[in-house]
């Protein structure tokens, strides 16, 4: 599923997010799942906000549910509140239901 084009060329996100990235020449559109990943695992209320404008909701959808594979716990509660899915419909979830983890 490709990025929605908006009217800018960019999103409006602050570099404290991709601190690990040459900031200027990151690619928007082929980088959509590192944005939303780090977005939604860091961003305020705000950059959420600016990242479902640039790239719509149905792309972060998708993008939860077939290409994220981790996410911390609270980042899956925020997804399950501001994105109305279900935390067993995410890639994340499911990866980390199907880990054997030591049962002490």
């Amino acid at each position: 599923m490709k990025p929605v084009k908006s009217n800018s060329t960019y999103p409006n996100l602050p570099q404290r997010l991709f601190w690990d990235f040459d900031f200027d020449k990151l690619d928007w559109d082929k980088s959509y799942r590192t944005v939303i990943e780090r977005v939604i695992e860091r961003g305020t209320k705000t950059e959420w906000t600016e990242m479902t404008r640039y790239y719509g909701k149905n792309l972060i959808k998708s993008t939860l549910k077939n290409e994220i594979n981790y996410l911390p716990e609270y980042a899956i509660d925020l997804v399950e509140q501001n994105f109305g899915l279900k935390r067993t419909q995410l890639k994340c979830y499911k990866k980390k239901q199907s880990r054997h983890q030591h049962w002490l």
